[in-house]
């Protein structure tokens, strides 16, 4: 399978976990810091198997593991909480135009040097994704939850460049689900809400486990494995197209309407990457090899 179909095969995983805590915690299956606890809890247990399994012992403590497990930590409850008060396709437009500035502007602090379309490109997408957000009657947007998406929005931008370089995606993703475990639970303490409060209701312990397990552990797994061959920008503009597979997913099984906004927002982020990858030449984007592989 191409770099093109594997890629869209993640994007497609990540859309799934916008539509599967929307609809666990949107429809009052289970709280937001209980649902991110277990879907971190079954991606790493489901991925520590699959890896040992096949290769032995997990190499958990190595230089920089804990940058990317603060990002991850970060992205899974400001994602989860998010989602109490925002649509899966907003909340997917707001989560990935803030990744894509962040890997944008990751990219260029390791020293890329972006071409005049990426610059046009990522302004226009971004722009597309205030556009959706400024003030209006039309669009049911919690400021709350964008905040908190936002926050996912930063920690995901930085977990997938810490991805770059990475030799054993499975490993790496495994190690990093395992150790932010404790953390997510700890944290969850100083929620309303939190694990100290849960009530097993079945429909959204499934729905948590079906995202951590496939959507997350092996999505992620997937991503990490395409990271290497694209550069941080490539990355950040593709997953641009996730809000358009999560818009239509909560309009399919959540009910979620889709406005003449919504669709006209999506239609310029999708615009813009479309523009960028076919005018930009392959290594017009390319960063610098020592400077662009953050190992874990």
């Amino acid at each position: 399978m191409n770099i093109f179909a594997l890629t869209c095969l993640a994007m497609v995983a990540f859309a799934a976990n916008s539509v599967l805590n929307r609809m666990a915690v949107g429809y009052g299956y289970i709280d937001s810091v209980d649902f991110a606890t277990i879907r971190l809890l079954s991606g790493a247990l489901f991925l520590f198997a699959v890896f040992c399994l096949r290769n032995g012992c997990i190499k958990v403590l190595v230089p920089q593991r804990p940058l990317a497990v603060i990002a991850l930590v970060t992205y899974m409850l400001g994602f989860s909480v998010a989602y109490q008060g925002i649509d899966a396709g907003i909340g997917a437009l707001v989560l990935f135009g803030c990744v894509n500035l962040t890997m944008f502007l990751g990219s260029i602090q390791r020293g890329a040097r972006p071409s005049a379309i990426r610059w046009i490109t990522s302004a226009t997408a971004f722009g597309g994704l205030v556009w959706l957000l400024w003030p209006a009657g039309n669009v049911p947007i919690s400021a709350t939850s964008v905040a908190f998406m936002i926050m996912a929005g930063v920690g995901w931008g930085l977990y997938s460049l810490a991805g770059q370089g990475l030799n054993n995606p499975v490993q790496n993703t495994a190690a990093n689900f395992m150790l932010a475990v404790p953390i997510c639970i700890v944290l969850g303490l100083f929620f309303p809400h939190g694990i100290q409060h849960f009530t097993p209701h079945w429909p959204g312990v499934a729905l948590a486990v079906l995202s951590g397990t496939v959507m997350s552990g092996l999505g992620y797994s997937l991503w990490y494995a395409i990271l290497p061959r694209l550069s941080a920008t490539s990355a950040g503009l593709a997953q641009l197209s996730v809000p358009v597979f999560a818009i239509l997913g909560g309009a399919l099984l959540l009910g979620e309407t889709v406005t003449a906004r919504i669709f006209i927002a999506s239609l310029i982020v999708l615009g813009s990457i479309g523009v960028s990858f076919l005018l930009e030449t392959p290594n017009a984007q390319s960063v610098p090899t020592d400077r662009s592989k953050s190992r874990l």
